[in-house]
This record gives C-alpha cells, sequence and structure tokens, in this order.
C-alpha cells in the first residue's frame, strides 16, 4: 500500500507536492491545513485521511480531529499534529507515529516505532526543504520516505 504523507501547509498547495503524491491510494495529511482547497486538491489524487493543526481555526479543517488512529495491513498508526504533545507510550502499541508541526522532515525508527513527519510543504520555514512523505506498507512492515520538492 502507497501512502502520501502532507503537513503544514498553511494554505498553500504546490503543485510540486501534488506531483509528488500522485499515485498514492491513501493521502495522510497531519495538520496546519489552511483553506478547504488544499483538502479538495488533495481528494482529487486519493482518499483524504486529515486531523487538526494549530491554525486550523476555520472551514472544514477547523472540525478536523486533533489525532486519529488508523490501521493499514495489520499496522497501527498514530497521527497528531505535534509530537511533542504526545501523551501515551506507542511501543507495543503502534507501528507508526505520525506528526508535523516542526517542519521538520523525520523519519526515523525509536525501538520497534517509526516516527514520520513529512516535514512542511507550504511557505518555507526559516532554511527548512520543502517535503512530503511516502509509507509504504506491506504485511511484512513499513518504510518511509521523505520527498524533496524541487522549489
Amino acid at each position: 500500500m502507497n501512502i502520501g504523507v502532507i503537513a503544514d501547509t498553511h494554505s498553500k498547495m504546490r503543485p510540486e507536492a501534488l506531483e509528488a503524491l500522485a499515485g498514492s491510494e491513501l493521502i495522510l495529511h497531519a495538520g496546519d491545513v489552511g483553506r478547504d482547497d488544499v483538502l479538495e486538491a488533495l481528494e482529487a489524487i486519493a482518499p483524504v485521511v486529515a486531523i487538526r493543526g494549530n491554525i486550523d481555526k476555520a472551514g472544514r479543517a477547523a472540525t478536523l480531529p486533533d489525532s486519529e488512529e488508523l490501521e493499514f495491513l495489520g499496522h497501527a498508526f498514530y497521527m497528531l499534529h505535534d509530537v511533542k504533545t504526545l501523551d501515551l507510550d506507542p511501543r507495543g502499541r503502534y507501528r507508526v507515529v505520525i506528526a508535523g508541526h516542526s517542519h521538520k522532515p523525520r523519519n526515523e525508527w525509536i525501538d520497534d516505532v517509526l516516527y514520520f513527519n513529512p516535514g512542511g510543504a507550504g511557505p518555507r520555514r526559516f532554511t527548512l526543504p520543502i517535503t512530503v512523505g511516502r509509507l509504504v506498507v506491506s504485511e511484512a512492515g513499513v518504510a518511509g520516505e521523505i520527498i524533496e520538492l524541487p522549489v
């Protein structure tokens, strides 16, 4: 299963991000969506599961949940906006923790948990790259990839 992961669009839906996410079977948005047209553009590619970020105070984004628990091919996922607010121990419970907020890409295994942040896909923050992510999920495991956009 090919899952596209995006976060921190802040109302800016880059064509390069849409191109990188093309072919995804599902897209996860880890918050700070912004305007409704961001979700609409992503939904034109694949079904979307999104959560609310700290800037999401209007439109569809304001009605999104703060977190999501998901399961794909026997692997449990937990998605929240800011990993610093994670108030549970994911070990033995979740295979993947997805977060945004920092705009810093992260694809790191700690113990048996993949901590995955696709980075920021919207306006550039400081000197951080503009990125999205991809998770490839099979019954055997999960592999993450950060994709830097040519912007």
